[in-house]
């Protein structure tokens, strides 16, 4: 995203927020080489934290109001309830962007009608040795291996509450948190790793998810096997307070994987599986060389997203949709930057949809304009609200 105080700057003039998005950052984003990606994304981050913890300040409240108001669309319509949580719209902020939840406060202010904080650990990490982000700017796609880079599961609590956020329940976007296993504990401890966090920042979540997709930690996908992951949910779910609590997977498995996950997902009652994370696989793009390193990707580690991913996380999601049935809500997520994507996702039958490398490229803008074209395919469908449009198999319609 631009720096709070490019996104900001449309408040004070006749320019929009998108307009100078594509002006000041825009260019910054058309090559690989240049801003580090990285740095940029911090940059971002400790302005927009800033922010949230002034938020109540007249003047960044005032900035911050003239932001919603270009940026929200309301509309009833688009409105739904899943397991528990009230949505103002289905389009959230993908986890991996706010790690440490310190904007948690204004997501909201950028038309989300819910971000996913995290990916969080139960240890602090600083992830793997940098460089660990590389844009790949033609294809509008991302590599990165940053190895769940985290203050841990204290530290994002005391950074939550500082905030004084409202209540779950009662925050103008729903807050979810993805829980990671810390790197250096084992496979057989994870139940428990992941329990610590849990216990944490359950009080502060409106929603809880399982990461066991990262390709950036060693073996956590081996999590992703019905028996493993079964444990896992089951030492969760025991926990007091437990909020609801969803799965997020990877595009890399087998059908037979992903049938597994959807049965033992409704079998447990899960609220729901978010797909999906980064791809090991490079889509097409072996030979595509890093400007930063002067390797292959079929030659770098880390995992793959953006537009190169779209066809296969759609794959992923009918899927799923195939084998839970229509009862087990669905997060749609890869590849997502246009209001057709997102469309065709939810019509494939994701609930909800998530951003976060689209976003980055399309710039804020994207967010309106997907929901715009929501309302459209709503009148043109003759649809009533967005949930009459999950699962729903009709197609954009210009």
């Amino acid at each position: 995203m631009a720096e709070v105080g490019v996104a900001m700057a449309g408040t004070a003039t006749e320019t929009s927020t998108g307009a100078l998005y594509g002006r000041f950052v825009g260019p910054l984003l058309s090559t690989d080489a240049g801003s580090d990606a990285e740095q940029l994304s911090q940059l971002t981050l400790t302005a927009l934290g800033q922010a949230s913890l002034r938020r109540h300040w007249p003047l960044v409240s005032g900035a911050l109001e003239g932001l919603a108001g270009q940026l929200q669309r309301r509309d009833p319509r688009l409105e739904l309830s899943l397991f528990g949580c009230r949505f103002a719209n289905p389009v959230g902020l993908a986890a991996g962007f706010d790690k440490n939840a310190v904007a948690a406060g204004i997501w909201h202010c950028f038309g989300f009608g819910f971000a996913e904080l995290g990916t969080v650990t139960w240890q602090p990490q600083a992830g793997n040795p940098r460089p660990r982000l590389f844009r790949l700017a033609a294809e509008r796609a991302a590599l990165n291996r940053m190895g769940f880079n985290n203050s841990g599961a204290q530290a994002v609590r005391r950074t939550l509450e500082r905030q004084q956020l409202p209540s779950p329940g009662q925050r103008p976007a729903v807050l979810g948190i993805n829980l990671g296993k810390s790197k250096l504990t084992s496979l057989e401890l994870a139940p428990d790793d992941y329990a610590a966090s849990l216990e944490v920042l359950a009080p502060l979540a409106d929603y809880a998810v399982v990461n066991v997709s990262s390709p950036n930690t060693p073996g956590l996908r081996d999590l992703q096997e019905e028996t493993l992951l079964r444990r896992l949910v089951e030492r969760l779910r025991r926990l007091p307070g437990c909020p609801p609590l969803l799965v997020k997977i990877a595009p890399d498995l087998e059908d037979d994987a992903i049938d597994a996950i959807a049965r033992m997902a409704y079998e447990e009652g899960l609220a729901g599986v978010i797909a999906v994370n980064t791809s090991l696989s490079r889509l097409g793009l072996e030979q595509r060389r890093l400007a930063q390193t002067g390797r292959t990707l079929a030659e770098e580690a880390g995992g793959l997203s953006g537009a190169p991913l779209r066809g296969r996380a759609l794959e992923v999601l009918r899927r799923l949709r195939a084998t839970a049935g229509p009862a087990l809500p669905l997060i749609g997520v890869g590849g997502i930057d246009s209001p057709q994507v997102a469309w065709e996702r939810i019509s494939a039958g994701a609930s909800l949809v998530q951003l976060y490398t689209g976003w980055i490229y399309e710039g804020p803008d994207l967010v309106p304009r997907i929901l715009e074209g929501l309302q459209h395919q709503l009148d043109v469908h003759g649809l009533p609200h967005i949930g009459a449009a999950v699962g729903c198999g009709l197609p954009w319609q210009a």
